[in-house]
Formats: C-alpha cells, structure tokens, sequence
C-alpha cells in the first residue's frame, strides 16, 4: 500500500500549474528534437525522471528540475522565480511609515 504523504497531494491549483510546467518542458524538449533518453542523460537522471517532470509529477526535486532545464538549456528560467512579487512589494509598502516634515519655524 502506497504511504499517502502531504508531499504527494498537491491543491488542484497546483497540480494544474505542475502539469502546465511539465507540458511547456516538455514540448522545449521536442522543440529541440531531444528524446527523453538524451534529457535524461544529459541531466544525470533517468528518463522515468524526465516522464514524471513532464507529467507535472510534484514528486521530483527541485534540483532534477533545474538539471532538466540545464541540459535544456533554459536554467535562466529558473531565475523568474518569485522574481515580480507584487503581493509582498505592496505589503511592504503598506508598512511603510509615511514621514512628516515638521512646521517651519518662523
């Protein structure tokens, strides 16, 4: 019987993000004319691996992502990450103290 985990379930959100991000690898992939075995061997993983990335499985580390995307030529990518976090940049500036200039004196 197979142990059910947290790691394993994702919201339905997520999963559809997961398999959205699977799909776009994956079609980089044939974009470059690469089987699933040459991904897998240029990133040091096997093609089981590569299937379960494209598949959008939540079970692969982040590493084996971004090894993938390497041998993909497309770790930049990984630098967009969070990289527009308009939620906590509007936090922050709601936290800001707003300064007052003191009156003038005469």
């Amino acid at each position: 019987m197979a142990k059910n985990t947290m790691g394993t379930k994702l919201p339905r959100k997520l999963e559809q993000k997961m398999a959205l991000m699977g799909e776009q690898i994956k079609l980089a992939r044939l974009r470059r004319n690469l089987s699933i075995a040459q991904v897998a061997e240029r990133a040091t993983c096997s093609p089981l691996t590569v299937n379960r990335i494209e598949n959008g499985s939540p079970t692969v580390s982040i590493g084996i992502y971004a090894r993938v995307l390497y041998a993909l030529q497309l770790d930049d990518d990984l630098l967009l990450i969070a990289k527009e976090d308009t939620l906590g940049r509007n936090l922050q500036d709601l936290s800001l103290k707003h300064r007052q200039r003191a009156s003038k004196k005469s």
